[in-house]
């Protein structure tokens, strides 16, 4: 396989506003062109687009290509799960809306502390196992929302769990709150392949300060922002896979270009990419990767990272943005929750795989807008 694949997880939109509402017609364009260039590997999860990215992988790639042209990897959501029995069901509802008879590869979604608990109390490894063994899934693993300290516990006490899907971008490497570097190297020590997810942060190591992109751009006129991004995950000799969350066909053009006679990154690019990460860590204020699983239970619908990307690109470009930034919060308060209407649940917090301080940071971006 080429070593990069379809995340599922921000496909193109009819309505902006309603994450349901994706596009099938463009998203059909975009799985053509991923295909017609050799790549075939697509990553979905129960929960992605509140509940509807399955169905559309279904209706792009499952009824319009014949099975042994496509790989996908789904996921158990661990949130859902209360008894033995939920796996079963979940995962029959999975195969459902996948149309798919089998799963290429299947992971316990967002393993953390409290998660492998569930996973002890319910049997659930022994259901993953027991699917491997009917032939309903290929390949099993977990993608992983903790320290390094728990993943090497799950490392050790499961070797069956061959895979592993890790944050891992230029940025979060040396992150103490993501432990990306540690998290990679314990997966090489237990010779565990990786799969990467947010290589290019939730989009924002996309659009880099002018700083950053002015080194990029005096090294390669022609390379995006999110190929050096890609570039540096893919260009780890135990990863295996390289998740992009693409949502237009511009972006499955870029990616899979650079991608499709992929070159690790040499030794003056190292060293490029180590003084960009040093710039943008200084830049960014809230280190969010908008995968919105704060949002899907928010009482007061609030947009927190639409609020946090608006909030960053202001902090990180200054007054040049301050005009535009103001544009985009009046716009998306006008339809969604404020900053300020937070009622300090918690459940955003509870969800969050960075571990934010959501509830803190609202109000930085409330004080600042508000």
């Amino acid at each position: 396989m080429k070593k990069l694949g379809f995340g599922l997880m921000r496909l193109p939109l009819v309505d902006p506003r309603n994450p349901k509402s994706i596009d099938i017609d463009h998203f059909k364009k975009m799985v053509d062109v991923f295909m017609d260039r050799g790549f075939n590997y697509f990553d979905t999860a129960y929960t992605y687009h509140q509940s509807k990215s399955e169905a559309a992988f279904r209706q792009a790639v499952v009824e319009r290509y014949p099975r042994d042209r496509f790989t996908i990897t789904d996921k158990m959501p661990m949130w859902e799960v209360r008894q033995e029995a939920d796996y079963e069901r979940l995962f029959n509802v999975q195969l459902q809306r996948t149309g798919v008879d089998y799963f290429d590869y299947y992971w316990f979604h967002t393993l953390n502390k409290g998660y492998v608990d569930v996973l002890d109390r319910t049997n659930g490894w022994d259901f993953i196992l027991r699917k491997q063994k009917e032939g309903r899934i290929r390949n099993i693993g977990f993608s992983f929302h903790d320290d390094s300290p728990t993943l090497e516990r799950i490392l050790k006490e499961h070797p069956e769990m061959a895979h592993v899907q890790l944050q891992i971008n230029y940025v979060d490497w040396d992150s103490p709150s993501i432990e990306s570097g540690k998290c990679y190297e314990l997966c090489e020590k237990y010779d565990r392949k990786v799969i990467v997810m947010e290589p290019v942060k939730g989009g924002s190591l996309a659009s880099v300060p002018p700083e950053v992109e002015s080194i990029f751009k005096e090294h390669s006129p022609d390379a995006s922002p999110a190929s050096w991004a890609i570039r540096f995950a893919a260009s780890l000799p135990n990863v295996m896979m390289v998740l992009s969350g693409m949502s237009e066909l511009s972006q499955v053009e870029d990616n899979t270009g650079f991608m499709q006679d992929f070159k690790p990154l040499d030794a003056e690019e190292q060293v490029i990419m180590a003084r960009a990460a040093g710039i943008i860590t200084k830049s960014i204020a809230i280190p969010c990767t908008a995968c919105h699983y704060c949002t899907d239970g928010c009482p007061m619908n609030i947009a927190i990272p639409e609020y946090f990307a608006i909030y960053n690109s202001l902090k990180q470009f200054g007054k040049t943005s301050a005009s535009n930034s103001r544009f985009y919060f009046n716009r998306l308060s006008e339809y969604r929750g404020k900053p300020s209407d937070c009622i300090e649940c918690g459940q955003c917090e509870e969800h969050c795989p960075q571990h934010l301080p959501i509830i803190s940071n609202l109000k930085l971006v409330s004080k600042e807008y508000e």
